[in-house]
């Protein structure tokens, strides 16, 4: 029975649903696909998984799927197939045309990407853009010029720094150019967790000027870590003395505690203690 493929025709464009048509198809396979305008390679990015209840539905009513109109995979693609695909050159004579028509028309976007059909009678050209964009006249100038479907898509950041590739502060290839197919969300909560607010925007920031990627890897180990850790402001007991909890640190297991100890005076002296929670041992901070 076809599953559902997810297939991507450009790094930067979203996924299209199509039916494995039962070739038994596997994530990174190119294959041939027919569209709603043309034949066209591309990429299989996701297995869509399928409860057992879905399974028996469709067994039960196979013309529900030919209602969704979702069309089958044709086949695997073969070196025939990639000889006809634009070559490096004829994407660069795109991307100069279509720039110098942005320029005329003095459009406020900067484009990225072109992408080429198999057939080549469709382009599709992606840009950034901090707004919407009336690109109508571009488009009209663009089809005279290339006799073929013109479409273009408004992508982020994120998408162009995978497009256009980099190297990171940890001196190796950006992780979105090497293997990350879907982007998550990245949040501040993450940095604040992982205690690296105080480094600024700037060093938490990629090529993108998003905060990094890398920031969730590690996420889910630092949540559990902290769950073991005393909450800020709990009083505890470290060796007989009564304190409270005023700093943690995470990947440490330690906290910062508070004494209050009374002075010669008629006051008191606060002290603020690191303490190891796995060895039940103090350190004096400096």
């Amino acid at each position: 029975m076809s599953k559902i493929v997810k297939i991507k025709f450009a790094s930067w464009d979203k996924d299209y649903d199509f039916l494995d048509n039962d070739l038994d198809l596997k994530i990174g396979d190119h294959v041939i696909v027919d569209t709603e305008l043309g034949r066209d390679l591309g990429l299989v990015h996701e297995l869509v998984k399928e409860s057992p209840k879905q399974e028996q539905a469709e067994q039960k009513d196979d013309e529900n799927k030919e209602n969704r109109d979702i069309k089958p995979v044709i086949r695997l693609a073969t070196s025939n197939d990639y000889d006809k695909l634009a070559d490096r050159e004829e994407k660069l004579k795109a991307l100069k045309y279509c720039k110098e028509k942005i320029e005329k028309h003095k459009l406020p976007m900067k484009l990225v990407d072109v992408h080429f059909s198999l057939t080549g009678k469709r382009l599709n050209f992606a840009f950034i853009s901090e707004g919407r964009v009336d690109f109508r006249d571009l488009v009209r100038d663009l089809t005279a010029h290339f006799n073929g479907n013109i479409r273009l898509t408004q992508i982020g950041s994120r998408d162009e720094a995978k497009v256009s590739g980099d190297f990171g502060p940890c001196g190796l290839p950006l992780c979105c150019k090497r293997f990350i197919n879907k982007f998550s969300s990245i949040t501040s909560d993450m940095a604040e967790c992982q205690q690296v607010v105080h480094r600024g925007s700037d060093r938490l920031s990629g090529m993108c000027n998003r905060l990094m990627c890398c920031l969730s890897y590690e996420q889910d180990c630092y949540k559990d870590l902290a769950k073991k850790m005393p909450a800020i402001g709990a009083k505890v007991n470290v060796d007989g003395q009564k304190g409270v909890v005023v700093g943690h640190h995470i990947l440490k297991q330690s906290v910062d505690v508070e004494f209050r100890v009374k002075n010669n005076g008629s006051g008191y002296d606060r002290t603020i203690t690191e303490v190891d929670l796995n060895r039940n041992k103090k350190k004096n901070k400096e």
